[in-house]
Parts: structure tokens; sequence; C-alpha cells
């Protein structure tokens, strides 16, 4: 398809997994490598590039319904019978009963993402098939087109589709509660899913086809990646039956699923559907700055917009936005198991521009209310909107107040010195918030340095506010605390003999030596709490002992609790998740600190973000996955795709861009 905007507004991205020859002989990327749709809605789809299902989370269609997003359709089987009668089975699967099968991998010539749609490509006895998938911007359907490039005669393609329908968090081996009803009219097809749940509708769109019932039960299906991480890693898929069609060169089929009414279905066929949303995704292009249209930049700007969404369940308070002139949208943390958190969106907000059913929200963190007014002062940046903050300015005095007063899990102002402290037992309040069962990971219970760096931040951004609205007396008072936790803060945090900062003082323990990476954001916020002549000998000390390729260790391994590798069970991997593993998104606020120290090294401050450019072909692809083991080979780990990794790997690009207008935004 023809790019509809002037190719010298953005050049659209492309990235290719070439498969043949020698390449092809390692086949562990078609099992590791994933993709990655979202429909702005929460909803999903994503796999393995070879099809193998490895994760409860896989699925064509994982719909945002309000009560939770479920997966509606699983996968499908893919059969292809040449005009010699010889028969070809493209789909890969595993079983635990038998061996892997790389059934398409041999025909599977490339695996590409063009404007973050994906593309795979077969070679079938010189019949060239190409498979795209696409989801519908807001809504729940999912369109698999098979087009056929070349090839002398008809092919017969048969495509079973199957069925899992359960909450996406729920483990693989819960029942399959079918065989389920089917109705059948014509050329459309209703599986019904339950009570609580719209039918799964099925059709074909493009050349003649056919529909056979044929109820089959897959069994011992294995997700190998579940079995890895400690969870229930078999289970079973019902298939309803199979379409049949014939294709030409020339001519395609596409396989729609869909939650949606059939006159929301029909109103839109594949083409253009397709045709909507690559003009939709080369707007977000267009949009972006003009560092951010071409290579690296441009996939992450494709990534963020995955982040975004509306989430269906919140029907009130999407009622009053719109009632308003507005739309309410959040931003999911990660994929796929991620909802919206505070913290994740506030942290996010500045390179990016839901609790799910019936889950409620937890209030129980010491930081997220403080990056509130981190995200404040980078969206009046963005937009000088002043009517807003002259809105949330009553809430912003409350928060503040509450603080010096003291407030829940023993978050408040010290009076003694003016730091903030927190803790509780039984709960974790800053980032590093792992937690199994009682075990609290890391508690930092006392005054964490991030903790202190975000309080100092707030005060003197309310302090400039207050000022601009005339509320001198109000300024002046917010003032006098900022410098009394400033002179304190110098005075307490400074680990002499490390030559940087203590993780937490007045602590369980003490004051914790710890070497860790929230020290940075004593000076990468726009106000940095940190006296000047201590950001050298820090940054040097975190540039040696916890930076790598891919972001930040989450502690130094001379740390006797280090561990290198996060894998291995839930416990396992909590025991890990803050104690070395490398988390990407740490990377943003470390280039704000290196731009500080060398304001002049935008070339050299960039080699800290090029790291992440081959990560773009591995995991998944096109995004930037949530954390890495501490050591080579940096494996990635846990979500495939976090929202404040690819937004700060994406700032902290734009930042270092060579270009004179790229100056960096304080944090």
């Amino acid at each position: 398809m023809g790019r509809t905007l002037s190719d010298s507004v953005i050049d659209l991205p492309v990235r290719r997994l070439p498969w043949a020859g020698e390449q092809a002989k390692d086949v562990e990327p078609l099992v590791t490598g994933e993709w990655l749709l979202a429909n702005g809605l929460g909803g999903y789809a994503g796999g393995s590039i070879s099809g193998v299902i490895t994760r409860r989370y896989h699925g064509l269609l994982v719909a945002a319904l309000p009560t939770g997003r479920t997966n509606m359709f699983t996968h499908v089987w893919e059969r292809l019978r040449l005009p010699d009668r010889s028969v070809v089975v493209l789909s890969d699967e595993e079983n635990a009963s038998g061996p892997l099968l790389l059934q398409g991998a041999r025909y599977l010539t490339e695996f590409r993402l063009e404007l973050g749609l994906p593309v795979w490509r077969y070679d079938i006895n010189g019949f060239i098939l190409e498979k795209r998938i696409v989801l519908v911007h807001r809504q729940n359907t999912v369109h698999v087109s098979y087009r056929l490039l070349t090839g002398e005669g008809s092919v017969r393609l048969t495509l079973r589709p199957s069925v899992h329908f359960r909450d996406h968090h729920a483990p693989v081996n819960a029942p399959v509660p079918g065989p389920f009803p089917i109705t059948a009219v014509e050329d459309r097809l209703e599986i019904g899913a339950g009570p609580e749940l719209p039918p799964l509708r099925l059709t074909l769109h493009g050349v003649p086809s056919a529909f056979t019932i044929d109820g089959k039960v897959t069994r011992n299906v294995l997700y190998r990646i579940e079995r890895a991480r400690g969870y229930e890693h078999t289970g079973e898929l019902w298939s309803p039956g199979y379409f049949r069609l014939d294709l030409k060169a020339g001519e395609s089929a596409t396989l729609i699923g869909s939650t949606e009414r059939w006159e929301v279905i029909r109103s839109l066929d594949p083409e253009a559907a397709t045709r909507a949303e690559r003009e939709r995704r080369v707007r977000l292009l267009a949009a972006a700055p003009p560092d951010a249209r071409s290579g690296p930049a441009a996939e992450l700007v494709l990534a963020a917009d995955q982040f975004i969404v509306t989430p269906p369940g919140r029907v009130e308070e999407m009622a009053r936005a719109r009632a308003a002139g507005e739309e309410a949208r959040s931003v999911i943390a990660g994929y796929h198991w991620f909802t919206d958190w505070g913290r994740d969106t506030m942290i996010s907000l500045d390179g990016l521009l839901f609790p799910e059913g019936e889950r409620q929200g937890l209030y129980h963190t010491a930081d997220a209310t403080l990056w509130f007014f981190h995200a404040i002062d980078r969206y009046l940046a963005g937009t000088d909107d002043r009517l807003t903050r002259r809105l949330l300015l009553p809430r912003l005095r409350d928060i503040v107040a509450h603080h010096l007063a003291g407030t829940r899990f023993g978050i408040g102002v010290e009076p003694r010195d003016g730091l903030l402290r927190q803790g509780a037992p039984g709960y974790q309040l800053t980032w590093m918030d792992a937690k199994v069962g009682d075990w609290v990971v890391t508690p930092r219970r006392g005054k964490a340095v991030e903790i202190n760096a975000l309080w100092y931040n707030a005060l003197r951004l309310l302090e400039a506010w207050e000022n601009e609205e005339g509320d001198a007396g109000a300024a002046k008072e917010l003032a006098r605390h900022a410098d009394r936790a400033r002179a304190a803060f110098n005075d307490r945090f400074w680990y002499a003999a490390g030559g940087y900062c203590y993780d937490v003082v007045d602590g369980e323990s003490g004051d914790d030596p710890a070497c860790r990476p929230n020290q940075i954001l004593a000076v990468s916020l726009r106000h940095p709490v940190l006296d000047v002549s201590r950001w050298k000998p820090m940054l040097d000390v975190v540039t040696d002992r916890l930076l790598t390729p891919v972001g930040l260790r989450s502690l130094a391994p001379d740390h006797p609790d280090y561990k290198s590798r996060y894998d291995g069970d839930l416990r396992a991997r909590d025991a890990a998740y803050h104690q070395g593993t490398v988390w990407a998104w740490l990377i943003g606020p470390f280039v704000d600190v290196w731009l500080r120290v060398y304001p002049d090294d935008r070339a050299g401050a960039r080699r800290f973000v090029e790291g992440f450019v081959p990560h773009l072909g591995e995991a998944c692809f096109g995004s930037i996955s949530e954390v890495f083991d501490a050591e080579e080979p940096f494996r990635p780990r846990g979500c495939v795709g976090q929202a404040w990794s690819v937004a700060e790997v994406l700032r902290a690009w734009l930042a270092t861009a060579p270009a004179a207008d790229a100056s960096p935004r304080p944090r």
C-alpha cells in the first residue's frame, strides 16, 4: 500500500527479521521473539513470531471488555494444499507430550513490522504467501489476512480457529466449558462465550469460502514461558470447525474475529481497515518531533502509542469526559499483564506525550503523588495550559499540607530536619515494590533518597506556581520548607566514603550505603536537590557500577544481596526484581544527569541509548522490555513492552539528538 503523506515528512519504519539460509538454522528467535498490537482500548493481540503459544496472554484477540481483558480468539491453525495435491502445514505448535513442531518455519522467509504492523512471508515451493494482522483501532476486532503473491494455479487454504474464553490472567489449565453454542447465518458465525461475555463473531472476507462445523479439542498445549515462570503451563483449546477457501495469485482473504456487533464489523472492510490504521500511524509520526520521524525513534513513537488507551470499563468517567467535550484516557503500564499505575503513568507522560474489571486500585505509594508534580510540570512545558494548573493548585496545596502534617503508611515530614520519611510494616511504598506474600523484598523504610529528591522538586515547583499566581506568602513558606529539606539532604545523604548518596537514611538499620540508581533523581529533576559539587562524583560511581547497555542495575554487583538473573518462579524473580535487575526506564534520568554534568556532550550521551537499538529486534519486536538480567548477555525479562521503558528511551534519544534545537528537557 502506498504512502499517504510525503516521503519528505517521514521515513516509514520497517524492522525485518530475514529468515533464510544459514540464518534459519537457529529457530530460537522465532519462538522467543514476539509481536504485539494494541487496539487503543486496553485490548491487544500478540504471540511468538513462529505462532507457537508460549504465554497465557498470547492470542489473536484479547478483548478489552467492561469485565476485564479476555482472551476471546486464541489461535488459528493453517494448512495449505498446493495444485499438485501436496499439503503444507504452516502452523507451529508445542505439545507437552511431544516435540516442538516448527512446521511453518521451514517456509518462512521473512518476518517484518511495517509501521509496527506484523507481516509474515512464506515461500512454499514457489508460492509466495503473505500474512498480515491488524487490530481495528478502538474496536475489539482483529483481521488476519492472507494474500497469495505468486504461484501458478490455485491453492486451498484451511483455517481452523481455536478459543479458550477466559480472563487473560487466568491459568491456562482453567476448564474449557465448551462445546459452546454456535450460530451460523450465511457467512456469519457466532460462538457463545457464556452469560457474562459477548459472543465471538467470525467471518471470512474476500474470496468465496465454506465453514464446516467440526468441534475439536486440542489437549496438552504447552505454554513454555509459563512453565519457566513457575505457573500452570498445559491447557486445552477448543475449535468449532474450519474455513476452506481457494486463492490464486493476486487474491486475498481475511479471517475476522470480533466481539463487536455485526453492523460495526461490516462497516469497514479489511482493506479499508488496514488503510485507516496505516494512515493513523503515519499521522502519529508526522505529528512527532522531526528527529522522531525516522529510524529507531519512529519505532518508539509507534510503540508508545500502544500504551495510550481509552478504557471501556470506566463508563461513568468516560461519560463525564464526553459531556465536558473531553476524552478519558489512561496509560497501560506494560503488556501483557499490567493495567494503569499512577507512578508509571507520571514517569511515562513526558515520553508518551486501568483498574481492570472489578479490581480496585491500590493507593499505597510514597512517590506517585510527588511524581504528579513532575508530570504537571512536563505537561505545562508542552502546553502552557495555565488554566488547568490553576484548577489543580488547591489539590497540590493539599498534598503538600498532608505531607507536612503526616499521612497514611508513615508518610510525613520529619519536624527535626524537614526530610520526608515513609514506611509501614508489610508495605512496599517506593518504586522498588516487590512483595511475595508477607515478604517485602526491599522495604526501604525511613528517608529514601529519591522520595526526598521528589519532595524537594515538588516544593520548588509549587513555590514557582504560587509566585506566578500572585500568592507571595504561600511561595515564601514553600521556599522555607525547600531550603530546609535541601540543607538536610546534603548533610545527611552524602556517603563521603563512597562518593555517592545513601539509598536510605534513618532506616530500620541506620543509614543504608547500598549503591542503587535511585540517587540519580537527586540531579535529574528540574530542581536538583544535590549540591552541584557532588554531581560528577555521584555520576562517576553510577556509571562505573550500575550502567549497562540497556539501563541501570538496581543494585551494585558487590552488594551481598545482588542477583544477576531475573528468572525462575515468582519468589525467585521478586527476590531479584530490585536487587541487581536492570531497568530500562532509568536510562532517561541517567542521560539527564550526564547532560547536566557534560552539557556539550550529546554525542557521548547518545551511546547510552544506542544499546536499545538491537533490542528493538528481539523480545517484542519494535518495543522495549521492562527489565533485563544484570550481566551479559543482558537477557530481556518481565513485560515484553513497558510504557516507561519506551517513554524514557524515546525521550533520551531525542535529548541526545545532534540538532541544535534538541536540548534535553529537564525532568
